[in-house]
């Protein structure tokens, strides 16, 4: 398992033993970068079920401004810490260990705090215009990436559903974009709250869907 491009391209990337952890595959993840390539530089990203952090790192190497990383296992958080510290990586991201859940909780609470802060500098006319509006850019996710154990259909409705809500809303911004990985044999949902399905790519036995905010 390596880094396919950017600034750490073709460094190693290692994993924990056993199959508690199924990395994204090297070829998945460079067909996910040539599609994600105009958006990554300078993105915010979230990679939740991180894992071994292969893909939030492949963001890193391709130039995005901030990775979260969310995972709980402690031998695939082992496994994240490793490789960033492998690679020298000292800045632009966050470890999550409580989860995806706990960090989306926690990035929407901040958006909803700059919000607030926001709207507090505002005139009154304007705040009452704003106060249905999204918290600042610079709170914002650009690209949101979930590879949770493919039989845990849990943990996939939950995410997307808490993405797709008023609440998991707030925290992405304009064109956002939603990617899940699962099992090519299962088929997610085509809307998940605001949530709603625009392209699934299947490549062996995995498959990418990819999800916007429904302008409707």
């Amino acid at each position: 398992m390596r880094v396919i491009a950017g600034t750490y391209r073709s460094r190693q990337l290692v994993a924990p033993r056993g199959p508690g952890t199924r990395p994204t595959s090297d070829r998945l993840r460079e067909t996910l970068f040539n599609i994600l390539a105009p958006r990554v530089v300078g993105c915010r990203f979230a990679d939740l079920f991180a894992g071994t952090g292969a893909v939030g790192i492949e963001a890193i190497s391709r130039g995005a401004e901030q990775v979260w990383f969310a995972e709980r296992a402690p031998a695939a958080l082992a496994a994240i810490r490793a490789n960033l510290k492998a690679l020298r990586i000292e800045r632009g991201y966050t470890v999550e260990e409580r989860g995806a859940g706990a960090l989306l909780e926690r990035l929407a609470k901040a958006a909803r705090t700059a919000a607030a802060a926001q709207i507090d500098r505002l005139s009154p006319a304007r705040a009452a215009s704003a106060s249905g509006g999204p918290a600042p850019a610079c709170e914002l996710l650009d690209l949101v990436y979930l590879d949770p154990p493919w039989e845990a259909e849990e943990e996939y409705a939950g995410t997307l559903h808490l993405l797709g809500s008023a609440r998991g809303r707030l925290l992405l911004a304009p064109g956002a974009l939603v990617i899940a990985e699962h099992s090519s044999k299962a088929q997610l949902e085509q809307g998940y709250g605001g949530l709603a399905q625009t392209r699934t790519l299947q490549q062996g036995d995995a498959a990418l869907s990819f999800y916007e905010i429904s302008r409707l």
